[in-house]
């Protein structure tokens, strides 16, 4: 066949055809690239830690660390030929437990677990403009939680399920039907406990409800089942989502919800499942101007959502400055813009924009997972102590609503 004929019969082919070509090329493309880059089993690992960053993880002095595994007290770490000892995050887990027995009266400060009258902490990101960090927030925020010892749920609500390929699940060949959070919320009797759906990660403490393109079912039955006159078990749309999240809430102190970046019947379900909201904010005026749109059609359709008897009581809602450049005179003009309209709800820390987030995202890692010497130490250190100043800030609002001393 000539190219003239090939290029015509090309023209004529269906859209829906060629983009489904695309979508399995894409689709192979993607599992082979997975392959080359976790060998030989495509899962991922989590590096281990040296005995510093142990130490700034659980607030002990390295020398104190040292004596723990000379005397073989606690986990034993790997000793490198060099001396230098280094321990797995699991292991990490085990050096809390061992220092909370030995040291009961500082056992919250080694293992911060969520108490008797402190309830499970959901936090939901949410915008439905892209580019505003969203997932990457949700990543970070679950990662760092995992390390400073929370037992953590993160939950992929979002169908494109950039969060689950972060961990290394590719939708399309790792997850069957009912694999995600639809497989608990939908409204026919093949609905599955939530506990069936959890994954373990290999991030110690951090566990995952995959996402995937079957989220969209919940999208599409969702408006029949409004019109039905039988009321579906399992509770009205927006109440799903924090039944099946119940179910699990003795497992865990924080969930963390990537939402879909519509406002559609998903992502109200995680408003009113969640205790707090985030929001996510890229400092340029059309994201500016797209969250103006995006918070008048959702205060309308929570206010349709509370008026039918969804709960939206949430302990605190804040705006999150993500990809902020500040030495930036524009975007600094937007955040002192953000900062003087509403006040303390936005963030006092940012984070800012780094080519060592972006270099680890290349590979599906987070900075967490990176040694601080693969990308530079100054680089590494500016968006380490970025993040860190962020996270530390939610962290300190959820002890708020736990009641927890400052």
């Amino acid at each position: 066949m000539s190219s003239l004929a090939a290029s015509q019969v090309e023209a004529v082919a269906p859209s829906d055809d060629r983009i489904s070509t695309h979508a399995r090329l894409l689709s192979t493309q993607l599992q082979s690239m997975r392959e080359r880059f976790f060998p030989p089993e495509a899962q991922k690992e989590l590096r281990k830690f040296s005995i510093g960053e142990v130490s700034r993880l659980v607030s002990v002095s390295d020398s104190h660390l040292r004596a723990l595994s000379l005397e073989q007290l606690g986990p034993s770490p790997e000793i490198q030929a060099n001396g230098r000892r280094l321990y797995s995050l699991a292991q990490i887990g085990e050096l809390r437990k061992y220092l909370a027995e030995a040291r009961p009266k500082d056992t919250k400060n080694f293992l911060p677990w969520r108490g008797k009258g402190e309830r499970l902490q959901t936090l939901a990101c949410v915008n439905f403009k892209g580019g505003s960090a969203k997932t990457t927030t949700t990543l970070y925020l679950a990662q760092w939680l995992a390390l400073q010892g929370y037992r953590v749920l993160a939950v992929d609500l979002d169908p494109q399920a950039s969060l689950s390929a972060m961990f290394g699940i590719q939708p399309e060949f790792d997850l069957r039907w009912g694999d995600t959070l639809y497989g608990a919320i939908r409204y026919d009797d093949k609905r599955k406990p939530l506990r069936d759906i959890i994954r373990k990660t290999y991030f110690h403490g951090l566990d995952l409800v995959p996402g995937n393109l079957e989220l969209m079912e919940f999208e599409h039955e969702t408006p029949s089942m409004l019109s039905s006159p039988q009321r579906a078990d399992g509770g009205m749309f927006f109440e799903r989502v924090g039944h099946a999240l119940a179910s699990v809430q003795e497992d865990y102190d924080l969930v963390v919800i990537d939402c879909p970046p519509q406002l559609g019947y998903l992502t109200l379900g995680a408003v009113c499942a969640a205790t707090s909201l985030l929001i996510t904010i890229h400092p340029q005026m059309v994201d500016v101007a797209s969250m103006s749109q995006f918070l008048l059609m959702a205060s309308d359709l929570m206010r349709v959502v509370r008026e039918a008897g969804g709960d939206l009581s949430h302990d605190f809602i804040r705006y999150v400055v993500t990809r902020h450049e500040p030495h930036d005179g524009p975007q600094s003009q937007i955040v002192a813009l953000l900062r003087s309209l509403f006040g303390d709800d936005v963030l006092a820390a940012s984070v800012w924009k780094s080519t060592a987030i972006a270099d680890a995202g290349l590979t599906k890692q987070s900075l967490y997972e990176l040694d601080r010497n693969s990308v530079g130490r100054a680089t590494y250190d500016r968006a380490y102590e970025s993040l860190d100043a962020v996270h530390r800030e939610i962290l300190g609002l959820v002890h708020k609503a736990w009641g927890r001393a400052a």
